[in-house]
């Protein structure tokens, strides 16, 4: 019996998902940087983990932070095009149920950056990990998290499916 449903149709839950993290995303940072002053960190477990609120004009780890002001449409231009990649592929039933949640994740968290740098010039970072003494991890965000987490469900789908 032939399928029905268009093959685009069954892949929209995994733009619904995209979506629904950018959602997450400005809503979290939304709060932070209205309850929060800039540079303020509130420990929830003293020593290793908090809350903050910074603003990073570059990209992880504030690469090219200080790089004049090119860099947020460098960064949100290299966003979209890696966001339409992947979204072309999962339109096209490229990627199995594995890579597509990592798309889907990746997508989302590109994005909700990139809104950040469209509407503020910079990113909205607000988890802070302390790892020793007055050392921390570089400030972080939800979108920052799935584009993470994303890119490890990629390199597992690549190793259960090499070649493809």
């Amino acid at each position: 019996m032939p399928d029905l449903v268009p093959a685009w149709r069954r892949q929209l839950k995994w733009f619904v998902l995209a979506l629904a993290i950018i959602v997450a995303d400005q809503l979290s940072k939304i709060y932070f940087n209205s309850h929060y002053q800039f540079g303020e960190l509130r420990e929830v477990i003293p020593g290793y983990f908090g809350f903050t609120l910074l603003y990073n004009p570059g990209a992880a780890f504030s690469f090219l932070a200080a790089a004049g002001g090119w860099q947020k449409f460098f960064f949100s231009a290299l966003a979209f095009a890696v966001s339409g990649w992947l979204g072309w592929n999962l339109l096209r039933g490229r990627f199995a149920c594995l890579m597509s949640v990592a798309a889907a994740f990746i997508m989302g968290g590109a994005l909700g950056n990139v809104i950040d740098r469209l509407l503020y010039g910079h990113v909205i970072d607000f988890i802070q990990v302390h790892h020793y003494s007055d050392w921390y991890y570089p400030a972080f965000n939800l979108a920052d998290s799935f584009i993470c987490v994303g890119a490890v469900l990629m390199v597992l789908d690549s190793l259960r499916n090499p070649g493809k």
